[in-house]
């Protein structure tokens, strides 16, 4: 029901942009969030944002180069990579979960927090 893409081969310094398409439900009024996991890591969060897009959450590593966006009326959720690093090189989890309750910033961080999760888009960055 959550579809990554936009991954790929880039250089270091270059951009990407991820796209989590939602079918089969609405999505809107779920938080929607990008983990990453690295070969030999454990998964990573990277951002969140909350179901009306006024709330956004960052990892301090990507805070910066990384800004997370919706577009509720497209059921997509977007991830602008900017400044790219070799360190980001992994793959990249789109996630929903939540409602539109007020939640405590914490929780975002969290996996467990998402109900919903797409099968994983490779970003490899060249250095």
């Amino acid at each position: 029901q959550l579809q990554a893409s936009g991954g790929g081969l880039v250089q270091a310094g270059g951009s990407l942009r991820l796209s989590c398409a939602a079918s089969g439900r609405t999505f809107s009024s779920y938080a929607g969030a990008w983990f990453r996991q690295a070969p030999g890591k454990e998964r990573e969060f990277v951002a969140a944002i909350s179901w009306s897009g006024g709330s956004t959450y960052y990892a301090d590593s990507v805070k910066g180069r990384f800004t997370i966006s919706r577009d509720n009326a497209k059921n997509t959720v977007y991830l602008q990579m900017n400044s790219l690093k070799p360190e980001d090189t992994a793959v990249y989890y789109c996630a929903a979960g939540g409602s539109t309750r007020p939640y405590t910033a914490s929780r975002y961080y969290t996996g467990n927090f998402y109900d919903y999760w797409g099968q994983g888009t490779l970003v490899t960055v060249s250095s």
